[in-house]
């Protein structure tokens, strides 16, 4: 009969919150384990993958046009937080998002706006927020 062969333990690494590494420092300790990976190696045997469900929301990807120096502001920032640009992107977008009244879809029952009450032609939009745009860039710039 053939034996099992045992490959030797290899490095792995990943990214983890403060947080969570903190929890493993503290496991460690409270159960007298003698280093990381010994605790990293507890949590994956005792762990059901089967129950396992990813509460991460799902994501796609996206391609917009932005002007130069946007770019440029943006990729600056990124290494100044310390941050992907995409995570500086998100949290824009999210902070845009809470700053606007969400649409709602209008409930039955309730009286429809009137034909007057019609949203602005795209123009008129699309003109308004190349100026906000203008305004966040030039603000930026002012903060160097």
């Amino acid at each position: 009969m053939a034996s099992k062969v045992t490959r030797p333990a290899s490095p792995l690494t990943f990214d983890l919150p403060v947080s969570l590494i903190e929890k493993i420092t503290s496991t460690q300790s409270k159960l007298g384990l003698s280093s990381t990976s010994e605790v990293v190696r507890l949590a994956l045997a005792k762990f059901n993958f089967d129950r396992y469900e990813s509460s991460r929301e799902e994501h796609r990807q996206i391609s917009v046009r932005l002007p130069a120096d946007m770019k440029t502001l943006l990729s600056r920032q990124s290494r100044k937080k310390k941050v992907s640009v995409g995570e500086l992107l998100r949290a824009s977008l999210d902070e845009l998002a809470a700053t606007r009244p969400a649409k709602t879809k209008s409930a039955k029952g309730k009286k429809r706006a009137s034909p007057a009450a019609k949203p602005a032609p795209k123009k008129v939009v699309k003109k308004a927020v190349k100026k906000v745009v203008k305004k966040a860039v030039k603000k930026a710039r002012g903060k160097r």
